[in-house]
């Protein structure tokens, strides 16, 4: 019987695709076929393009080859767009405008990457001449900036509390003169920041449990899709908060299912429970514990618990303890991904996010709870344990 997937997770998964990724890459990462990932490729550029996906193997045919044109347009229109600006300063020579803005567009991570040999025809150059300029495309300017950047780095391993006020006096008893805006630029720009951080939390008052507490901080199960944990974590990016719901499966610590969104609403809670069970083949009995959150209290949760046949449980008021095997894991998924870098968009948040669980936690990462096996081989091993009993 093939395996169903919720639309979500292939919504991530092509996004994944998008955002650079391989394909083969995602499929190991998810763990899915080269074939499914290609079809729900393929199936969401037609739908992006307004047209609706056919089994007909000459009407996709037909799809497929208006969609290489459109490519081909959007990738020239780009170019033209993109190089009006560029062009319209005529005391700067042109190369010098058209060669760094092709680097731009032909980056892998560029919003529509447009190759060196669609630009070159538009602008009206060779490709030789712009391979000749990628060989020292580097100017003075940022030559002397990546050499203050390793200044400020050891001066900033010698005192890792200060800030970049006290860096700049610092760098400035070296003979260097830098104003302190450029100082905190280039501090922004490297990463560079000091040990010392504050948070200020805000924490609103928990409404009324919907359950009781079944587990007791007895985190234990003899089988699987017996305990689920869920719970949301939240991060902010340049353009504002991610939030991610998780529910884990505490016979093999697996997360069996999560819902990412930029607003945290009883959807977020309920889309997660919901990839949960398509993923573990609709078990029925399954207790989900949970805080006191009003989205895992909401009425469209309730009800996705009792459409499903699961049974719902809630910790107490600020007992973090109630649900700490959940807490654990994004203990994990803040020191791994969350904390390791400054975040400019909410989606690329929301790759590093599922290529972490799907890539590293799932699949590398061995735990001594399960006699250092990864979540996946120690699901493999004890099903496979189980069909030879059997």
């Amino acid at each position: 019987m093939p395996k169903i997937y919720s639309d979500e997770f292939k919504r991530d998964a092509v996004a994944m695709v998008v955002a650079g990724s391989s394909q083969k890459k995602v499929c190991r990462d998810l763990g899915i076929s080269k074939t499914a990932l290609q079809t729900w490729v393929r199936d969401d550029r037609f739908r992006s393009h307004g047209m609706t996906p056919s089994t007909d193997p000459d009407e996709r045919r037909e799809m497929t080859a208006a969609l290489r044109r459109i490519r081909e347009l959007e990738m020239e229109n780009e170019v033209l767009r993109r190089a009006a600006a560029y062009l319209s300063q005529a005391h700067i020579p042109a190369p010098k405008m058209i060669y760094p803005l092709v680097r731009e567009m032909a980056a892998a991570d560029a919003l529509v990457r447009v190759p060196v040999a669609v630009a070159s025809r538009v602008l009206g150059f060779t490709e030789q001449a712009y391979y000749k300029w990628l060989k020292q495309p580097i100017s003075a300017r940022e030559v002397e900036e990546a050499h203050l950047i390793e200044v400020l780095r050891e001066l900033h391993e010698d005192d890792p509390e200060g800030g970049y006020r006290v860096l700049s006096d610092d760098i400035a008893d070296l003979g260097y003169q830098l104003s302190e805006r450029r100082v905190w630029r280039l501090c922004h720009v490297a990463g560079i920041r000091s040990t010392i951080t504050t948070r200020k939390r805000r924490y609103k008052k928990a409404g009324p449990p919907v359950h009781d507490d079944l587990v007791n901080r007895d985190f234990t199960a003899e089988g699987p899709n017996q305990l689920w944990l869920t719970d949301i974590t939240e991060h902010w990016t340049a353009e504002g908060k991610l939030y991610l719901c998780a529910i884990k499966d505490v016979w093999n610590n697996k997360i069996v299912g999560y819902s990412i969104d930029s607003r945290m609403k009883a959807r977020l809670a309920v889309n997660a429970l919901e990839m949960a069970v398509t993923h573990q083949g609709n078990p029925a009995g399954v207790i989900v514990h949970s805080d006191r959150g009003s989205q895992f209290r909401s009425r469209k949760f309730r009800k996705a618990l009792k459409r499903h046949s699961l049974t719902g449980s809630m910790g107490r008021v600020g007992a973090c303890g109630d649900n700490a095997a959940m807490e654990s894991f994004f203990s994990l998924l803040q020191k791994n991904v969350l904390d390791r870098q400054r975040w400019a968009t909410r989606l690329e948040l929301r790759l590093a996010i599922v290529q972490w669980i799907e890539g590293i936690y799932h699949r590398k990462r061995r735990q001594r709870r399960l006699g250092k096996l990864t979540p996946i081989e120690f699901e493999t091993i004890m099903k496979d344990a189980v069909t030879l009993a059997a």
